[in-house]
């Protein structure tokens, strides 16, 4: 039976009889922008991460979100060289593959999967702590054990990840935007509540040293990543040309936002407390008990619980959307490439993915608790994230250079970015980190090798393998850049479905004549 031409699966080995791809073209622009929004997880930073860029920057810390912010932009600069002119499911895979050769492709999303499976660890973790602070807060002082709630979320998230990508990222919009409703309303009352004034401690960067803010930018960096896991639902998306870049960029704008926002209430909100911010486990809840609306830490509580389980749910989506392309060209087992025939989700791909994600946080329960395994699944998540960004601001050069699009803006933009990561990448070697976290960048490389020889292994029993994949992934067409005349290149980004929608993007912006 022949696959419509609408259905067909993103590029790679043709799929079995009877599966359908993905279901393409369902999630618009506040689905993505969500989806991105949940992997950054704002939530996630407000509770748990400022104290600690506190701990380093003082009274500068909301300057060091906004420095982390404008840095990060210029990776975002690289990244929409490819997602304005094409989109894929497990896009940066894909995008890196163009720019690098497939070895660069395969690697890059090697790398994705080690930190889209760490965040989704850190939100389980996150999940338990903040459900049994929600139990507490409503006078329920008997904890439920953290492998039991571990194994909640990832199963609920596994099966709404399964059902539908539309149902996952509804639902990660609505509850990254309660919790981050409920902050907003808790900053308000710190702010207004007794009437406004400026801290002028904070404005002035009061005791505020270079290098503590150096130190302080690095943590903030590791707060944002996640802005480009809209790309990984490319094959998913309506009008994915213009909605994906602009799901990136604003992802990165509202919560790098967000976080100067909230960081700033924090320490204005701490400052005549006794205990410093940067010791302080539970920021938010201090705050409503020092406003004396504490009525407000239940609700938090219960927010950020589902904030965290949305954080998992948007790994699980992204991680298997890099998984899923991979294996239809042969880099992993054929079978995490199928689709579900009815739902149209990698279903496969879903399940070893949620598996790996629940075992992993399972078994370090034994020799630790919840807070510890978050905070270390941050740091080993922060790594892939780093390469990865590292590549795709090599391969976007490398992708002008090929369409003769290179110029002298596109070198900058590149050499900034790299620039900008280098902070987070030497702040992660320098000064020296305590026992255990200075392993972490070690346990990272060996797993980059393992990666090498995995490869290996696979060209050695699939020959040819690589320059298949190079040559699928400049099967499908480009949109050519607006800024030139030349028509498009007969090479990459997106599947046949892709060609259609690249039409529709012409002639209707993307957008079915019932949705408009």
């Amino acid at each position: 039976m022949s696959i419509p031409r609408s259905r067909q699966a993103p590029p790679g080995p043709k799929p079995s009889a009877g599966d359908p791809g993905l279901r393409t073209g369902v999630l618009g622009f506040p689905t993505l922008l969500a989806q991105s929004i949940a992997l950054i997880s704002p939530t996630m930073t407000a509770v748990l991460i400022v104290p600690l860029a506190f701990s380093d920057a003082g009274q500068g810390t909301w300057l060091a979100y906004a420095f982390a912010t404008v840095m990060l932009s210029f990776v975002v600069m690289n990244l929409n060289q490819f997602s304005r002119r094409s989109a894929l499911a497990g896009s940066m895979y894909a995008y890196t593959g163009r720019g690098l050769g497939p070895k660069g492709g395969v690697f890059s999303g090697w790398a994705l999967l080690w930190s889209y499976g760490f965040i989704a660890i850190a939100g389980l973790s996150g999940f338990a702590i903040f459900t049994n602070q929600f139990l507490s807060a409503i006078g329920v002082h008997r904890a439920v054990p953290s492998v039991v709630l571990f194994a909640i979320s990832a199963a609920l998230c596994g099966l709404v990840a399964y059902r539908d990508i539309r149902l996952s990222s509804m639902l990660a919009f609505v509850f990254e935007g309660i919790s981050v409703a409920l902050i907003l309303g808790l900053c308000f009352v710190v702010l207004f509540h007794h009437g406004f004034t400026v801290d002028t401690n904070q404005v002035t960067l009061k005791g505020v040293g270079l290098n503590d803010m150096n130190l302080a930018v690095v943590v903030c960096i590791f707060s944002l990543v996640g802005f480009e896991s809209a790309t990984a639902l490319g094959g998913e998306a309506r009008d994915a040309l213009r909605s994906v870049p602009r799901a990136v960029i604003w992802s990165l704008a509202l919560t790098g936002l967000f976080f100067v926002v909230v960081s700033y209430v924090e320490v204005f909100g701490t400052r005549d407390l006794g205990t410093s911010l940067a010791n302080l486990s539970a920021p938010l809840n201090t705050l409503a008990d020092a406003e004396h609306v504490g009525y407000f830490k239940a609700p938090i509580s219960l927010g950020a619980a589902v904030s965290f389980f949305s954080l998992s749910l948007s790994c699980i989506n992204a991680g298997s959307r890099i998984l899923f392309p991979m294996a239809r060209h042969g880099v992993f087992p054929r079978q995490l490439g199928a689709c579900h025939r009815r739902n149209q989700t990698p279903h496969i791909a879903i399940g070893v993915f949620t598996l790996a994600v629940f075992l992993v946080p399972t078994v370090m329960q034994l020799f630790t608790d919840p807070l510890t395994t978050f905070g270390d699944a941050g740091t080993l998540a922060a790594f892939g994230f780093l390469l990865a960004y590292f590549m795709i601001s090599i391969a976007a050069p490398m992708l002008l250079r090929k369409r003769g699009e290179l110029t002298r803006r596109g070198l900058v933009v590149s050499g900034l970015a790299i620039t900008a990561l280098l902070v987070p990448t030497v702040g992660s070697f320098y000064p020296a980190p305590s026992y255990p976290i200075l392993l972490f960048p070690y346990y990272f490389v060996g797993y980059m090798l393992i990666g090498v020889v995995w490869l290996s292994l696979v060209g050695r029993r699939q020959p040819g393998v690589l320059a298949d994949i190079e040559a699928d992934l400049e099967r499908v067409p480009e949109v050519p850049s607006p800024s030139h005349s030349k028509p498009p290149i007969t090479s990459l980004a997106t599947a046949p479905h892709e060609v259609a929608n690249t039409g529709a993007n012409r002639s209707t912006g993307g957008v079915p004549a019932h949705d408009r």
